[in-house]
Formats: structure tokens, sequence, C-alpha cells
């Protein structure tokens, strides 16, 4: 046992990836990994998605390790050890949803228990909690996806209950983004969304493309040098915190709509050499629109 000074530079990045099926969850993961290790042959890709992980190949020789039904989070645990012990930098965990609703997973262990259905829970979870800690506690990079689906919640209207759309949900155990460090949702045009940021790299309300950029400046993150050891908080060799974050052109070329353009407008410093950008990413959005439109 032995009291050491905190150090950023032993941080691993726990990093989610959430998002319906074509929104780009697995090609994303990659290139995240690829920045964060600058190279292909220490990332493993563990893929319960019937090898769509085999699919990317052509971006570099990356290592799979195919995980099969039945689910248990106990197969999970194992194939991250092996990954360990095969010296892997990263792990993509491509997805994480099937120990949770996959056949032989968490639902489907329960669903076939005899008893009182309550009490069969407190057998269940601590399966579900054992992988949670062993991700956490894992010596490398961990990069984990989860499939989405639309969540309703009922709402009283004119004393009636109805089901409204609240948005896209993970499946997955609830609560379990809590366990990232950075979570991210992703959409059906490949745009991410940060929801959450322990990193302080990310601006949650801007949609961005993610790409091996983004992996490098996670990894600058986790492995700035921290106060006491003579730098200052939050600076690292690839530059602080702030300057970590996407810069405005990457923000800008990243808008979709005009509503985007004009919140981010209302974030950042008016300066000429913006104003010339948004400008810019305007005529453009405006021209994308008249070409959806069937008009030139």
């Amino acid at each position: 046992m032995e009291i050491q000074k905190a150090q950023r530079r032993r941080a691993k990045i726990r990093l989610s990836i959430q998002g319906p099926s074509g929104s780009g969850k697995t090609y994303s993961s990659l290139l995240v990994a690829k920045g964060l290790v600058n190279g292909w042959s220490d990332i493993c890709v563990i893929d319960t998605e019937n090898h769509s992980a085999d699919l990317y190949s052509h971006l570099g020789a990356y290592n799979v390790l195919t995980l099969g039904k039945p689910f248990a989070p106990e197969s999970y645990i194992d194939a991250i050890e092996l990954c360990e012990k095969s010296g892997m930098k990263v792990i993509i965990i491509d997805s994480l949803s099937h120990e949770w609703e996959g056949e032989g997973g968490i639902l489907d262990i329960h669903a076939s228990m005899v008893g009182n259905s309550f009490t069969n829970w407190s057998k269940v979870t601590p399966r579900h909690n054992a992988l949670v800690q062993r991700l956490l506690q894992s010596n490398c990079h961990v990069i984990a996806t989860f499939r989405t689906k639309q969540d309703y919640v009922l709402s009283d209207k004119n004393g009636k209950m109805v089901p409204e759309k609240v948005g896209l949900k993970s499946v997955t155990k609830d609560g379990m983004d809590y366990e990232f460090t950075v979570a991210l949702d992703m959409d059906i045009n490949h745009n991410a969304t940060c929801t959450k940021d322990r990193t302080g790299l990310f601006n949650g309300s801007v949609p961005f493309k993610v790409n091996e950029a983004t992996g490098m400046r996670i990894k600058d993150w986790c492995e700035a040098v921290s106060e006491s050891f003579g730098g200052s908080a939050g600076s690292s060799a690839g530059g602080s915190v702030e300057q970590l974050k996407p810069s405005v052109e990457e923000m800008v070329s990243a808008v979709k709509t005009m509503e985007e353009l004009v919140l981010l407008w209302q974030k950042v410093e008016h300066s000429d050499a913006n104003r010339l950008m948004f400008t810019k990413r305007k005529s453009e959005i405006e021209s994308e629109g008249r070409y959806s439109n069937g008009t030139h």
C-alpha cells in the first residue's frame, strides 16, 4: 500500500458512444482509438455485432475478438482480460448493449429465473456490476458502443395520460452513462453530440464529426502534466485544455442548419475571421437547402 501524488498521465479514457443502427458508432470508435495510440496493432474490437468490425479492415490492421452468445457479463470480462494479456492498449466493446438485452444477457438471465422477480434482481445485478468494475479497472483505454431505442414517458394532457417521445435511450442498465468519462450521442448523419464530459474538451451544445483528431485530444488530456509536477493545471504537450477544444472552424463545418449556426454564433468571438467563416457556411447551408428541395 502506497500513497502517491495524483497524475493525470495515468488516466485511461472511458468513452461511450451511443446511437441508432447506421449512425457510425463502430467507425467512429476506430478513429478515436487510432488517435489515442497512433497505430492499429494495439487496438482490439470485442465484436458482438456479427462481424461488423471486419467491415472497416481497410482502415488498418487492428485486432478483432468475436464474442458470440450467450452474452453473459462473465464472457465480456474474459474478453477484456484476454485483450489485456495480449498487450492491447485500446479495447473497443462493440456493443455493450448485448450484455443487457442480448441472448444470455442480464435481462434474459433474469427472465429465465424462477421465484420472486425482485429477489432475483439481487442475484443478477452483482454480475452486471462485476463487469462494470472490471471495465473501470482496466489498464487499457476502453470505448464502449451502445444501441439506442426511442424512449417514451406518460404525460397528463387534459386529464388523459398519453405517451410522449423524449428522445433516444441507450440499451443498457439505467445510469450506465455515469460510469464513463465522456459520453457521445451519434445521429443518423454521423454527427456526435457530447452529453457528458469530465475532460472539458467538448462543447456539449455543438455537434461535430468524430475523427482521429478527437482521439488525439483525449490522449493529450490523459497525459496532461498536473500542477504538482511543474506544469500548469490542465497543460500538456499538446497545449491547454482550452486549446484542445474543437476550433471554431471545425465547429462551423459540423453545423448542418441555420438554427445551429445562429446558436454557435452566439457562443464565439465576433471577429472578422469568424464572421467570414460563418458567412461562407451560411451560403453553403442555403445552397444545400435549395438543392435538397430540387431547385437550383
